[in-house]
């Protein structure tokens, strides 16, 4: 009988704790607290499974000698950063969730069944923030006088939503990885009832891609939809044509602004070709152990060449690949590059194993997912916000569990 309880305790904990993996995705970009809160607990009751029963052991994942490396030298540029307890905190509070996420993930998840409802939890938070920024942008949201627009050089734009993300370009790169999982299993699912609403849920959100207004989100999302439509389905090319002539003839702004992307009419297109240019010194100064993680914006002003002005701080390089290279140095960022694109490339192998329609379009739907990230960051750093990290690590850490446990 005291094997029996032992058993039923050890399968509660289990479930609760795949509960709590749930929760934390289905928050991550609603409330960024919430997230957390239930990754403590998943964490916590993990951490007591792993004491309580023998026959559960920690499995080491893929390229975990490139997190262990990221890791240690994310707290190496502890020692050199301007504001260490800054540098401190930002470890310990921000690395760290990354991290649990990612461990919560791998370790827990058993099955196919449980990858689905993680999938749905994702795909339901995902229609909440897409059905938001709709709000946004149809009962208004002026936008004109923030940061994120260039009132002299685009005069009619006064309206990004963000929805309940920080920013435009944040959410646009979000619901790129949102796209590509939806067009993933579009393209592997048969049923007819199934493929129209993934189709209905593309249009949707590329449409609210639009309402953002973030070139280099719009550019990425375009560009693999075409070269998905090239390799795989012409259909899907011929669709995205149509879909990014309206857009560009519903909307002159959409049009203008898109115009501009490989001009420097606008100041952000500027300020970002100057911020390059000062953190690839950074680099070269600081090559071993960088500037210090999340310590940007205390050192550019330093390189500063382009705003000169003490009252304006940039907390990022716009670019990530650039971005880790400078706070972390040369070998951290490159380790943590090796993860981020060794599990892309894992996601967009070919998966003959995988046991279901489901699984392969989950897993080349990632894979794309993965590879806007990549692109995405070439003109934003779009892992500076937390959910987008927390969101990238879980999401590596499904195609851990795809690839090892399906």
């Amino acid at each position: 009988m005291s094997g029996l309880k032992k058993l039923a305790a050890s399968r509660a904990v289990k479930d609760t704790i795949f509960l709590t993996i749930l929760l934390e995705a289905f928050f991550i970009g609603l409330s960024q607290t919430t997230a957390i809160v239930f990754m403590g607990i998943g964490i916590a009751l993990f951490l007591l499974r792993w004491w309580k029963d023998p026959n559960f052991h920690v499995k080491r994942t893929t390229f975990h000698w490139s997190i262990i490396v990221y890791l240690l030298c994310s707290a190496a540029s502890i020692l050199v950063s301007p504001d260490k307890i800054y540098t401190l905190t930002v470890w310990f509070v921000l690395v760290i969730i990354y991290l649990l996420t990612y461990l919560l993930v791998t370790q827990n998840l058993e099955d196919s069944r449980q990858v689905r409802l993680l999938t749905y939890s994702l795909g339901a938070s995902a229609a909440i923030i897409v059905a938001y920024g709709f709000f946004q942008y149809i009962f208004g949201i002026d936008t004109s006088e923030m940061k994120w627009v260039d009132g002299a050089a685009f005069p009619e734009l006064s309206k990004r939503v963000f929805s309940t993300l920080e920013n435009p370009n944040i959410l646009a790169a979000y619901l790129d990885i949102v796209v590509c999982v939806l067009l993933g299993l579009f393209g592997t699912l048969k049923e007819k009832r199934i493929r129209i609403l993934l189709g209905v849920g593309m249009i949707l959100t590329l449409a609210c891609v639009a309402m953002t207004y973030a070139r280099g989100a719009c550019l990425t999302i375009a560009v693999i939809m075409a070269v998905y439509g090239i390799l795989k389905d012409k259909r899907i090319l011929a669709a995205v044509a149509l879909l990014v002539a309206g857009f560009l003839l519903l909307n002159p702004v959409l049009f203008e602004r898109m115009s501009t992307m490989f001009t420097v009419v606008d100041t952000s297109s500027e300020m970002r070709i100057a911020m390059w240019e000062s953190t690839v010194q950074m680099i070269l100064d600081h090559p071993i152990f960088g500037i210090g993680g999340g310590a940007y914006s205390l050192v550019y002003p330093i390189y500063d060449t382009y705003i000169v002005d003490g009252s304006v701080t940039l907390v990022h390089a716009h670019n990530i690949y650039l971005n880790y290279l400078a706070e972390i140095g040369i070998v951290g960022g490159c380790a943590f590059l090796v993860f981020f694109l060794g599990y892309t490339v894992t996601a967009l192998h070919p998966q003959k194993t995988m046991p279901d329609e489901f699984s392969k379009g989950l897993m080349l739907g990632l894979g794309l997912a993965l590879v806007s990230v990549a692109l995405n960051g070439l003109t934003d750093d779009v892992l500076y916000n937390v959910p987008s990290s927390m969101f990238l690590w879980m999401i590596c850490g499904l195609v851990y569990v795809m690839k090892e446990k399906i």
